[in-house]
């Protein structure tokens, strides 16, 4: 069975969609969103909204499951890059895709995103540690130490976004690699 392409048209009629959505969720909650606010937001009447979506719920479900798709791509892609390409990587990706992590990291946002994106940096961590100090996946120590380092990583994009992207990429990059290189050297000194 053959996929039908998407037209540039409509991922583009999608992609105003999904911002408008972005835009208010940074400053209400769901539940309070209309879709006629979407609507007016990306510039598009309600019968296209409802062409594209079922209901707000429907397309923050979807925006949900794309985003965290594209992370997990980009999060797995980790242990084919070194740790510098992959933190510009997220980096350049949290820097065009500003309104999704405005989103994200909204407070009038249930926090359900934010969460599922530092599970899968923690499990990255913790796969990568494992494997680098030859201990097992499942160990306690680890799992904190993992924790740890993903919450961290989250904190720094958080700040970084909600300081509306002020600091340059480079510092950002920067102090990530920093951070997670003593962490790196903490665990492996307590795994000799």
């Amino acid at each position: 069975m053959e996929e039908k392409k998407v037209d540039k048209r409509t991922l583009k009629t999608r992609k105003a969609i999904i911002n408008a959505l972005a835009e208010l969720l940074s400053e209400k909650e769901l539940r309070k969103i209309t879709v006629q606010e979407i609507a007016d937001g990306a510039d598009v009447n309600r019968v296209t909204f409802y062409k594209h979506y079922l209901d707000i719920y429907d397309l923050y479900e979807q925006t949900e499951k794309s985003v965290l798709s594209e992370l997990g791509l980009l999060i797995l892609g980790y242990q084919e890059n070194h740790a510098e390409d992959f933190s510009t990587g997220m980096v350049d990706y949290i820097f065009d895709n500003q309104k999704i992590f405005k989103m994200i990291f909204s407070p009038h946002n249930t926090g359900e995103l934010r969460d599922k994106f530092k599970n899968m940096l923690e499990g990255l961590f913790r796969l990568i540690q494992s494997e680098k100090n030859n201990t097992d996946f499942g160990d306690y120590r680890l799992n904190y130490y993992c924790s740890y380092q993903a919450n961290g990583c989250v904190a720094i994009y958080e700040k970084w976004i909600r300081d509306e992207l002020r600091q340059p990429k480079d510092f950002i990059i920067n102090t990530i690699l920093k951070l997670n290189n003593q962490i790196d050297d903490f665990i492996a000194a307590e795994y000799k």
